[in-house]
């Protein structure tokens, strides 16, 4: 078997997001790293993987842009200033430049490791509140009470971030920690927005679970924060975090592919990329092997079945030419339902997830767009409730969830029909979100949610059970 290619900082950068494997580099002191498996990998910056130094397995992080200099520092800095404080965090092997340019970092590789984003990932569809769900969130506020009081902060707080190892709880990227306070507890005001930050990465649901959460922080930092100015905080953060993550959506990065000519543009989930690739070539091609279910003039949709599940592809049509004058300049239908897909997915709101985006280019102009997403194979509420009875427990408690959660973010759909509400047999999901809004001002919510309620009530009769029913229960107008 050949030995690993020998590579450099150079290469890696011009690598991208796929480095061919296995592959060495040289360390400063003449030792060579062989780099066994990625892990993560920002293209051109940075990568993280399993890898091997003498014999021994290591997590190795590659530190290989043209400024990499200063993100090495602050995550050897950030992993001193952890250890120093008493802090779990993983034994610091190497830190040292690479003979090709750029700089290595090596840590003991954590056989068996979980990171708490793992173990909330598999507890997701828990109810908010959950005692399982609490033990894990519990541990990740303690230890990060023990870091404010130390005086420290770390600035990309996530679960992920928080890896449980052999019975120990321990925080990993010490490129995001720093120092505010040596060994002095934090103030009030860097400890509570630091505070926020994690928890704006919980469900809004969570929100008033703050009573359960906080005392394992204040077990370790005495400062207990004010709920109102913890709530605005939390609120503060997570409009940042949204904004950044639909930002996200139409550009390259982690979670997306995006390629974009002058003639087409498309975004898709990266890890749906390699699978969905036949079909973004040709969304016509499976439309047309799908089963057509509306081929209206605005819109086409049909139901495929492609690798080992059911898909909905929806294509935007131009219906004339005034129409497709009209669209020219706007982000077409399919980038905003695509969009607002993801916002209403962030916010926890049920809806089939999206998969991809198209768009046909003509430069800066837009023609003809497809939206491509999981398929909800369950009943419209039309067809499944009865006007003569109120709804069944289940589906009483999902919509009473539902309207408040579009509500709470002053969300307004623009079509309430009861076609556009599917059933999936644990939740109500929204679709056909063409016109989804949130608002920026409660006056235009209470407006928009005015015609939403009423356009709802009229899928049933005057005078029937179930509309009488969704009346007294649907948020007031």
């Amino acid at each position: 078997m050949s030995a690993p290619a020998l590579s450099d900082a150079r290469t890696l950068r011009a690598a991208g997001r796929q480095p061919s494997l296995p592959f060495c580099v040289a360390l400063a002191d003449g030792r060579q790293l062989s780099m066994r498996r990625l892990l993560r990998v920002l293209p051109g910056k940075r990568l993280v993987g399993e890898a091997e130094l003498d014999g021994r397995r290591v997590l190795a992080k590659l530190f290989v842009g043209r400024r990499c200099e200063k993100h090495w520092r602050h995550e050897r800095g950030g992993l001193e200033a952890l250890r120093e404080a008493g802090v779990p965090t993983p034994e610091l092997l190497v830190a040292m430049a690479m003979a090709g340019g750029g700089y290595a970092l090596l840590t003991v590789f954590l056989e068996a490791a979980e990171s708490l984003g793992q173990a909330w990932a598999r507890l997701s569809g828990r109810a908010v509140g959950d005692g399982e769900a609490l033990a894990v969130l519990a541990p990740a506020l303690a230890m990060l009470g023990r870091l404010h009081a130390a005086g420290l902060v770390q600035d990309d707080l996530h679960l992920g971030n928080f890896l449980r190892h052999d019975g120990r709880l321990l925080v990993v990227d010490g490129d995001a920690v720093r120092v505010i306070s040596r060994g002095q507890p934090l103030s009030p005001a860097d400890a509570g927005a630091n505070l926020a930050v994690l928890l704006a990465q919980l469900p809004p649901a969570w929100d008033g679970q703050l009573p359960a959460l906080l005392p394992a922080y204040t077990a370790e930092q005495a400062f207990l924060p004010e709920r109102a100015v913890m709530q605005r905080n939390i609120e503060r953060v997570r409009a940042w975090r949204l904004g950044d993550f639909l930002a996200k959506t139409v550009r390259e990065c982690t979670l997306f592919a995006v390629e974009q000519t002058a003639t087409r543009f498309s975004a898709v989930r990266r890890d749906e990329a390699a699978v969905l690739a036949s079909l973004l070539a040709a969304p016509d091609s499976a439309i047309g092997r799908g089963q057509v279910f509306k081929d209206g003039g605005t819109t086409t949709v049909a139901r495929l079945a492609a690798t080992g599940r059911t898909l909905l592809i929806k294509r935007y049509n131009l219906k004339s030419l005034r129409h497709a004058l009209g669209r020219l300049w706007r982000p077409s239908r399919a980038w905003h339902s695509w969009r607002e897909a993801h916002r209403l997915l962030f916010f926890g709101i049920p809806t089939p997830r999206p998969l991809a985006l198209i768009e046909e280019r003509c430069g800066p102009l837009r023609r003809r767009a497809w939206l491509i997403s999981e398929y909800c194979p369950g009943p419209n509420l039309l067809s499944h409730l009865s006007a003569d009875c109120i709804p069944p427990a289940k589906e009483a408690k999902a919509m009473r969830e539902l309207f408040g959660a579009l509500c709470r973010h002053q969300i307004s759909h623009g079509d309430l029909k009861a076609t556009n509400l599917l059933w999936d047999g644990e939740l109500v999901q929204l679709i056909d979100l063409d016109g989804v809004v949130q608002h920026r001002s409660a006056s235009a919510h209470a407006r928009a949610w005015r015609r939403d309620r009423a356009r709802l009530l009229r899928n049933w009769p005057a005078g029937c059970v179930l509309r009488g029913w969704l009346d007294e229960q649907l948020p007031p107008a």
